[in-house]
């Protein structure tokens, strides 16, 4: 079991695609649009177009790169090793013992939020609740992305996340702020594609259909969470209040 002590690292943490980069001038004083926010939009509804993916063309622009403050990359990097032991938690059912004595010894309780506290905490949580937590994971990927040790861009959220890659990669780094954060462009291109997708799937879903494109509801759903969590979305929500609206 000692490899499931090593899974989440040490305790402190320090601070394929480049669809667009822009220069940001002043919003118009009337609509107060940046210049990457319509060039965004426009990017997202070609690609979604050209996979297949219905387009709504009246869901509005995202914030521009000028009115975002990104979490910081050690913010990130707590919340992507809570995320990764939740997950883990639901899909592995370890031995509450040794859970318990990785949280203490490594400081993490501080990490969790409310929400993934009480899930923690329960010795014999119910199957929702195992099977709701279990899909983290995909919302740990994107972390993991953001904090530059997922090569190229996410893509489309039609497959699942290499869940051994993740866990292999949270147990390795001590520090896994070492690399950097990706940009607040990049943040922002993925967030207004998962955001345009995340309507598609919704949409589907009313219309009794399938979803397109192979979009993979679950999957979409954690994605965008973590996408407006990053980019501070609902003025700085914190996780369990951070909402997917479309």
């Amino acid at each position: 079991m000692r490899w499931i002590r090593n899974l989440f690292g040490n305790k402190q943490e320090s601070e394929t695609r480049q669809p667009i980069t822009v220069q940001l001038p002043p919003p118009d004083d009337d609509e107060k649009v940046y210049g990457d926010q319509p060039l965004r939009k426009q990017w997202a509804e070609d690609l979604l177009r050209a996979e297949g993916v219905p387009i709504n063309r009246h869901l509005p622009m995202i914030e521009s790169e000028a009115q975002i403050a990104l979490r910081t990359p050690r913010e990130v990097a707590e919340r992507l090793r809570a995320l990764t032991m939740v997950s883990f938690k639901a899909s592995e059912e370890p031995d509450q013992g040794l859970l318990d004595s990785i949280i203490v010894e490594r400081g993490f309780r501080p990490y969790f939020s409310p929400e993934e506290l009480v899930f923690i905490d329960d010795p014999k949580p119910e199957f929702h609740a195992r099977t709701q937590f279990s899909w983290r994971c995909e919302a740990a990927w994107v972390l993991l992305w953001a904090l530059r040790h997922v090569d190229g861009q996410l893509g489309l959220p039609n497959a699942t996340c290499n869940v051994p890659f993740l866990s292999e990669i949270v147990y390795k780094f001590d520090d896994l702020t070492e690399r950097g954060m990706r940009s607040a462009n990049d943040i922002l291109n993925e967030a207004d594609l998962i955001y345009r997708c995340h309507w598609a799937v919704r949409q589907s879903g009313l219309d009794g259909k399938d979803a397109p494109a192979g979009l993979h509801p679950g999957v979409t759903m954690e994605r965008h969470q973590a996408l407006n969590w990053l980019i501070g979305y609902g003025d700085g929500a914190e996780w369990d209040d951070v909402t997917t609206d479309t």
